[in-house]
């Protein structure tokens, strides 16, 4: 049988009946079409991606070792990337006509695509019994409210404990965005360079990005040291390696009074919240 080729100059004509839109979808509902509708975009643009790197022979060269292999892995990335990062709309149009309502691509990501340590976030052990009643200054504590929506957000992300974050950043920076310390630890939660680089934070005086880099760290330390809180907290403070040298908090002065510190700020959040 013979092909039969179809000239559509008016694709809208060609549906006799036009789709109905359902306004009762419950959350869960509305929820999987959203993931749905920003899965069919990152396809579509990684079929627009295949097709123009095809074009220009690939990146990495038509004889290149390997090349058809790295090439997947980047378009694979980078479609990821764009649907993330800078939506090209389809998925919102999509979304739009099933539901009526606007995509949120922040709520998304957040609800859609947890993090690994989301899922299996352990059980942290706090020992707050003994901890010494430091309190932080009305200023700090005042600074630190303009970040609660970010912290709720990540806290929720990573499974840590929104009072961990808040003190972890109080003791670091006492909340002040724009904190550089002597070791050039910068931001909200002190992040150094290579902790930044390798937590994907591109602008560590961004709130946002600090914070979530900050409380993914914190995330691995927790999983690393089996929910072992203060082991955790000394390891952001003085790095892995130590804790595991000595087997528990490093006998740094500086790192056993941030541990301190911070048992104490989260006994104060634990007893005024």
């Amino acid at each position: 049988m013979d092909s039969l080729d179809l000239k559509i100059s008016n694709p809208a004509k060609q549906i006799s009946q036009p789709i109905e839109m359902k306004n009762n979808y419950s959350a869960a509902e509305k929820s999987k079409l959203a993931k749905a509708s920003v899965d069919f975009e990152s396809m579509l643009t990684k079929m627009m991606l295949k097709s123009m790197s095809e074009t220009t022979g690939g990146m990495f060269g038509e004889e290149g070792l390997g090349g058809d292999i790295f090439e997947g892995i980047f378009q694979d990335e980078i479609s990821k990337f764009i649907g993330e990062e800078q939506s090209l709309g389809v998925a919102s149009k999509i979304f739009k006509s099933l539901t009526g309502e606007e995509l949120d691509l922040n709520s998304l990501k957040n609800l859609e695509r947890p993090n690994e340590f989301q899922r299996k976030a352990p059980q942290v052990n706090y020992n707050l019994k003994n901890v010494n009643g430091i309190a932080p200054s009305s200023s700090a504590l005042s600074r630190l409210s303009n970040y609660e929506e970010i912290i709720d957000k990540y806290s929720n992300q990573f499974g840590v404990d929104k009072k961990i974050i808040k003190s972890v950043i109080l003791a670091e920076s006492s909340a002040k965005n724009n904190s550089i310390s002597k070791a050039k630890a910068k931001g909200l939660m002190q992040l150094i360079d290579s902790t930044a680089n390798e937590m994907n934070v591109r602008n560590v005086f961004n709130p946002d990005e600090n914070i979530k880099g900050g409380t993914k760290y914190l995330s691995q330390m927790l999983e690393k040291f089996d929910g072992n809180l203060s082991k955790a907290l000394a390891a952001y403070n003085a790095g892995p390696g130590a804790v595991q040298k000595y087997n528990g908090i490093p006998p740094y002065n500086e790192t056993q009074n941030y541990v301190k510190k911070i048992n104490s700020y989260i006994k104060y959040f634990e007893e005024n919240e």
